[in-house]
């Protein structure tokens, strides 16, 4: 009897030592090592059940110039659906690899589960490896979709699933998630970096050998990060992220990585009872209507990747009652809040650090975008002098550590956004009047420099 050999693997970034560490040499995360059982691969031993197709689109070992490598076009495979199309690129490439990552409850096994039920001319193949067929027919009941195109398949095996997919041969292959999945070549338990990062690579010999789309998705650590090793990321095509607030409605899906398509697409979903469904116009969600204008709301015109819409920004300014001023952000980084109440006590006069000031982005959404700092210090000055904010303005523009109005990108999709909702003025600075060229607008354009050009029109 062989003696069982083990090893030590980082949990973060999978980085291999003989022994236990405190602190990861690769990636300086502590405590990450975990001991695993490791089991020499045996080239014979290894299933392969897609074989039959590996020949087809092989490539020579020889080296060949780059002006002799002939370009195929692929069709991209149309996808049910504006916003996962829209964030993948145009559609899903054949033989690609998709790792769809989210927090728990969020709604990554909906989201799949409706794409492999609307995928009408396709088969396509859904592996669970978390949910039985019986809770997975409760949820496409719930979802109200039917198809005779789509096999749930209960499986953990990577053995086991590779001979029914030789069975079934499907069109699309969704794995759920990667973190179940195990394989006999590896002798530790599933979940491992070990586990995850070979089994990720046999899917992705099979997708490149078969040209079959596989998605699989994954979970994430406490830190947000998808777990399992880093390289995991590196291996796939596409990294799709799924955000939001489990106590709102309002889901994200933002691409991190995406060989075949930009990262600055995003896509909106609002989760019902009947499952996600596409918010095509999301300006008119997040925004609320209101009879009475409030102090401490300004609307904004940001741009999430290509998308320009409106959000509000809301804040809340009070006396320190403990003596301890708070500062409170949701959806917006703290960091960037504390430097601009500085520049509005620095350069304008503000007494604003005895007070408390907390900060609220409507809809339970997180905006990175610096466009945003000139209505959230609108809001936060509107709500300091009680005085409300007039409903018929919005505001587009960054602020500088000088009080100076910065100009934004892609300026003229933000005003068109403003116009179609109604909005009668929108303030922007004053640098990005050239960049508007002579377009014409139905909204009127008013361009700042400094913050307290920007008051003077705002509260007279």
């Amino acid at each position: 009897m062989s003696k069982v050999k083990t090893t030590y693997f980082c949990q973060n970034c999978g980085a291999q030592a003989a022994k236990w560490v405190g602190k990861c040499s690769s990636c300086g995360e502590w405590n990450t090592y975990v001991e695993e059982v490791i089991h020499k691969e045996n080239k014979n031993s290894r299933l392969q059940v897609f074989s039959s197709n590996k020949n087809e689109g092989h490539r020579s070992n020889q080296p060949i110039l780059l002006q002799e490598i002939g370009t195929a076009e692929y069709p991209r495979i149309a996808v049910p659906g504006k916003e996962l199309s829209r964030v993948l690129g145009g559609g899903i490439v054949p033989g690609s690899i998709v790792l769809f990552g989210g927090e728990p409850g969020i709604g990554k096994s909906t989201l799949m589960l409706q794409l492999a039920l609307r995928m009408k001319n396709l088969k396509v193949l859904y592996v669970s490896g978390e949910e039985s067929e019986q809770q997975i027919k409760m949820r496409a009941e719930r979802l109200g979709i039917t198809t005779t195109s789509c096999f749930i398949l209960q499986e953990t095996s990577t053995q086991n699933i590779f001979q029914q997919i030789e069975v079934i041969q499907p069109n699309l292959v969704i794995i759920d998630s990667i973190q179940t999945i195990y394989t006999n070549i590896i002798d530790s338990s599933p979940g491992s970096v070990s586990q995850v990062r070979e089994c990720a690579a046999e899917f992705l010999r099979f997708a490149k050998e078969t040209n079959t789309p596989v998605f699989m998705i994954g979970h994430i650590t406490k830190e947000g990060s998808l777990a399992g090793p880093k390289v995991l990321e590196h291996m796939v095509d596409t990294v799709l992220q799924f955000e939001g607030d489990r106590n709102h409605i309002y889901r994200l899906l933002r691409a991190t990585k995406n060989r075949f398509g930009s990262t600055n697409e995003m896509g909106i979903y609002e989760m019902q009872g009947e499952g996600l469904r596409e918010v095509t116009n999301p300006s008119e969600i997040l925004i609320t209507n209101r009879d009475n204008p409030t102090s401490g709301v300004a609307i904004a015109s940001t741009l999430e990747g290509n998308r320009p819409m409106l959000i509000e920004t809301q804040a809340l300014v009070s006396t320190a009652a403990y003596g301890t001023p708070q500062r409170s952000s949701t959806g917006f980084d703290l960091r960037r809040l504390s430097m601009l109440l500085a520049v509005l006590e620095k350069r304008c006069g503000f007494k604003l650090g005895v007070k408390d000031v907390f900060i609220n982005i409507a809809g339970g959404i997180r905006v990175e975008d610096p466009g945003i700092d000139l209505a959230l210090v609108c809001a936060v000055l509107s709500s300091n002098e009680d005085l409300p904010i007039p409903q018929n303005i919005c505001f587009s523009g960054e602020v500088g550590l000088t009080g100076e109005i910065r100009p934004v990108n892609k300026i003229e999709q933000r005003i068109s956004e403003a116009e179609k909702l109604g909005f009668e003025k929108i303030v922007i600075s004053s640098h990005n009047l050239k960049g508007i060229g002579k377009k014409a607008f139905n909204i009127q354009v008013i361009s700042a420099s400094k913050i307290e050009e920007v008051l003077s029109i705002i509260f007279g």
